[in-house]
């Protein structure tokens, strides 16, 4: 729980402190245009980690990849038929950020934190 909140802050801290703000150029423009695209989707992969103590079926990781990438990309697709919950925009390559984030998110679970804490996995 304290990694996943941990985390969660770091996120929060670079969004609160608009790093984005300090680049210049071309970089300010992609920073502003999808590092929250990839930056949310792994933030809440982490969040639903949280949870598999309580909610058995998170215990998978498609399982978490596959319901903040399904949820993200519906709310893209939204936004291309007027309904705006989250933005106004739609883009196409946010889509791929939000695969990007998942896929960042998944392999610093399986590959990182699985290997590097020995209770990472919830076993019972």
């Amino acid at each position: 729980m304290i990694i996943g909140i941990s985390i969660l802050a770091v996120i929060a801290l670079i969004h609160l402190f608009r790093v984005g703000q300090y680049l210049k150029g071309d970089l300010f423009t992609y920073y502003y245009s999808y590092a929250s695209d990839i930056m949310i989707p792994f933030g809440f992969y982490f969040l639903l980690s949280i949870n598999e103590s309580t909610i058995r079926f998170l215990r998978k990781w498609y399982v978490k990849a596959l319901i903040i990438f399904g949820t993200t990309t519906i709310i893209e697709i939204l936004q291309l038929f007027g309904v705006n919950i989250v933005g106004e925009t739609f883009d196409i390559l946010d889509i791929l950020m939000y695969a990007f984030g998942v896929i960042i998110a998944v392999l610093c679970d399986r590959l990182i934190l699985k290997r590097f804490i020995p209770f990472w996995d919830f076993k019972s």
